[in-house]
């Protein structure tokens, strides 16, 4: 039985983490099976975006599966883990591939702890119903947040905010997380889905193109200084700016209709 649901909806990937019997807990077998996602959702040109949520109505992920990584180490084959997930089962995941050009929202209800937490912040986009809890508890654990927390979580809040999260693994409540700009948007369980859909919406009336040069641009100029940023080279901006629907764009804004988009 497959650990991860993976359908295509038109434009839309929809990728669901299916273990809710375990909070959808990430293991071996998920990480491998997330792999081939993530590099089909990249390929498959007829695929503009795509969701990540977790299955049932208590977790979006608690992260890395513990009981299966303690049978590993009582065993002797877990071996030493730090950064990254080089060496790994599913390398590279989603939260060290930077190649992923679509835009992935993350649809979180209920626990997103550690590994299921990094992953909602390797997403560009975050929807999360009222009752969502986000935390890194690792340090708790003798364990480092290794899928990115570290680095993404001291870049996306203020440098001791993202401190005392780290350093104590404290929880942070949906509204919090909303409040310190972690999260696009806070709603109600009921809404969820709908709400979530409207982003899905908003994404494919753009321009599949804009938006994957948006997102690398924002991302490669995030670190640099401004001039630098202006003359960097960005390669799908370059893909972009000689498109058709570069053309089509301001050709149905003239002429009053929506625009076809072709994704060339």
């Amino acid at each position: 039985m497959s650990h991860v649901r993976y359908e295509k909806d038109g434009r839309i990937a929809r990728v669901t983490l299916d273990r809710p019997e375990v909070l959808n807990a990430m293991d071996t077998r998920m990480h491998e099976e997330l792999a081939a996602v993530w590099a089909d959702f990249e390929a498959d040109d007829e695929v503009w975006a795509g969701v990540v949520t977790g299955a049932g109505d208590r977790a979006f992920s608690v992260g890395q599966d513990l009981k299966e990584l303690a049978a590993r180490d009582r065993a002797g084959s877990a071996g030493p883990a730090t950064f990254g997930s080089r060496g790994k089962p599913g390398w590279p995941r989603l939260t060290d591939r930077f190649d992923i050009s679509k835009p992935l929202v993350a649809k979180v209800r209920g626990y997103a702890l550690g590994g299921g937490f990094e992953l909602a912040l390797a997403c560009d986009l975050v929807v999360a119903s009222a009752d969502a809890v986000f935390a890194l508890p690792e340090a708790r654990l003798g364990l480092i947040p290794g899928a990115g927390g570290v680095f993404r979580l001291t870049r996306q809040l203020p440098y001791r905010t993202a401190l005392g999260y780290l350093l104590t693994g404290r929880r942070m409540t949906a509204a919090r997380a909303f409040e310190l700009g972690l999260v696009n948007e806070v709603v109600p369980a009921s809404e969820l889905d709908d709400r979530v859909e409207g982003w899905l919406e908003d994404l494919l009336r753009c321009a599949p193109l804009s938006v994957r040069a948006i997102k690398e641009a924002a991302a490669l100029s995030a670190t640099r200084p401004l001039p630098e940023a202006f003359t960097a080279h960005y390669p799908w901006e370059e893909r972009r700016m000689h498109s058709a629907d570069a053309k089509e764009g301001p050709l149905a804004f003239a002429e009053k209709r929506p625009p076809r988009w072709t994704g060339t």
